[in-house]
């Protein structure tokens, strides 16, 4: 016999949780605290793991057809020397996809679209929740959930409740995310490229418009009122290869989107009595993977498989989901957080050694690497 489940937070996490309880017949009742369902962010990629994912939930077709297919990738040097190159081909020989990008904000519409027969509350702030599945609704009222699913990002409300030793920790970076044009975008290839301290990337989107985002050592001083911090950002990437420079030449103040990057560190598990964690409240991870939705997304759709029982040895269900997901997103999160590391490197030398390094490593080993992390398929049944 399905329940009822109570999804706390209303994002990509969220809505995809929402979604794969939905269709396996539960009863879903999404609470978001702000006014309207919105993502903040510019663009996304999705690889190939997220996309199968995306499937199971009935919605990998219309995200296919919304985003644009990469067909170059890889990673340079600030003046546009590859160190790596992907090979697009290879990858969707090898894993069934390629990469796609899009904007987060038509993900989550897809997403929502999807939650038929979802009740979703906004303006709902949480309180507090407890493992017996009851949620604290301010001012003094409450629900009560079968499973309670924490969906609600870095600064969880859900796990400050049932998981109060969990800590969030900076990764001492500053990115910047934006979506513009340059006048000729057909010439752009989508990529990372590696400074001095610095590390930039920039995709391309379906409407000829690019996706970048920008990352700096928090210690670099950028400011924080919109008009110098974009001058100051112009002016820092003003040597770098194009379009980062003509990207920023382009945009106005209020559409740089600046934030400090953190990640939380590893939780012991996922699951308390009846409630679980999904997203960034599971197991936020830095940006340098592409990961960070993918691996939301895995969640929803293996949170379903352990849930298709419905409202049965709900604990033990929850259970099995955290040991099926924790050892994979710890692995992942840590790898990550490397990958940022390895490409905020400072000082010529060590910078000089590590493009030495990665322009030594072939294209089939480096595609090779990453099976453990696209290379996830849905559960059977």
């Amino acid at each position: 016999m399905s329940g009822h489940a109570v999804v706390v937070g209303g994002g990509i996490a969220g809505l995809a949780a929402a979604v794969a309880l939905r269709r396996r017949s539960w009863r879903v009742t999404v609470l978001e605290r702000r006014p309207e369902l919105s993502e903040v962010g510019a663009g996304i990629t999705l690889w190939p793991n997220a996309l199968r994912a995306l499937d199971e939930l009935g919605a990998g077709a219309r995200i296919r057809a919304l985003g644009l297919a990469q067909t170059s990738g890889g990673i340079r040097d600030d003046r546009g020397k590859w160190l790596s190159r992907t090979d697009t081909e290879a990858m969707a020989a090898r894993f069934g996809d390629g990469l796609v990008v899009l904007e987060r904000r038509q993900l989550l519409d897809t997403l929502r679209d999807a939650c038929t027969g979802v009740d979703i509350r906004l303006s709902t702030d949480v309180a507090g929740v407890g493992a017996d599945g009851t949620v604290a609704i301010s001012p003094g009222e409450s629900i009560r959930g079968d499973v309670v699913i924490g969906a609600d990002g870095l600064r969880s409300a859900v796990r400050a409740a049932l998981w109060p030793a969990a800590k969030v920790r900076s990764t001492g970076m500053l990115a910047a995310r934006l979506i513009g044009r340059v006048p000729d975008p057909d010439g752009v290839r989508g990529g990372e490229s590696w400074g001095r301290g610095d590390y930039a990337g920039v995709a391309p989107l379906p409407d000829g418009r690019l996706y970048a985002y920008l990352v700096v050592p928090v210690t670099a001083g950028a400011p924080d009122e919109p008009g110098e911090a974009l001058r100051w950002w112009r002016q820092r990437f003003a040597s770098w290869h194009f379009p980062l420079p003509q990207l920023l030449a382009g945009v106005e103040p209020d559409q740089l989107l600046r934030n400090e990057l953190f990640d939380l560190a590893p939780l012991s598990g996922l699951a308390s009595g009846r409630v679980a964690l999904v997203g960034d409240a599971a197991h936020a991870m830095t940006p340098n993977l592409g990961q960070g939705a993918c691996q939301a997304l895995e969640d929803a759709v293996e949170l379903g498989a352990c849930l298709a029982s419905g409202a049965t040895d709900i604990e033990r269900h929850l259970e099995t989901y955290s040991a099926r997901r924790l050892p994979r997103v710890h692995r992942l999160a840590a790898r990550s957080r490397t990958a940022g590391r390895v490409a905020a490197l400072h000082g010529r030398v060590p910078a000089t050694i590590r493009n030495t390094l990665v322009s030594l490593v072939p294209a089939a080993r480096a595609l090779r690497a990453l099976d453990p992390v696209v290379g996830w398929r849905p559960p059977a049944g």
